[in-house]
């Protein structure tokens, strides 16, 4: 069992920057992949961003590569998305989600624990 908590969320105007977190409970955090999925009013959630359980692997959406990085500290059981450049349209809610796999999916199904979620907004 793994449990998610996400933070960082918050109000930024866009073409700023903000840095979300996602602590993880448990010892074999390091064996779990890793995405960050969102979710906008009325929208389907979508995934955004994911990393192996070594990090060495990542896999972006194409409309934030380039302005979104992921990282991943096995040791403190925690994930990170530092996000540059932000946009009005990335206003959503943010969700992290855990894979019991070394390989990371875009697919929120492939994913077998999520965490509550941070409000992101930008504003224009």
């Amino acid at each position: 069992q793994v449990q998610l908590v996400e933070s960082g969320g918050g109000l930024v105007q866009a073409g700023g920057s903000l840095r979300l977190s996602c602590a993880a409970s448990g010892r074999t955090f390091s064996r779990y992949a890793m995405g960050w999925f969102r979710q906008a009013p009325g929208k389907e959630r979508e995934f955004v961003v994911a990393i192996s359980w070594s990090g060495d692997s990542t896999h972006y959406r194409d409309s934030v590569k380039g302005r979104f990085t992921i990282s991943r500290d096995n040791a403190k059981n925690t994930m990170y998305l530092q996000m540059n450049g932000l946009k009005p349209e990335d206003t959503a809610v943010y969700y992290c989600a855990a894979r019991r796999s070394y390989y990371s999916s875009t697919q929120t199904a492939d994913y077998d624990y999520w965490g509550q979620g941070t409000q992101v907004t930008v504003s224009s």
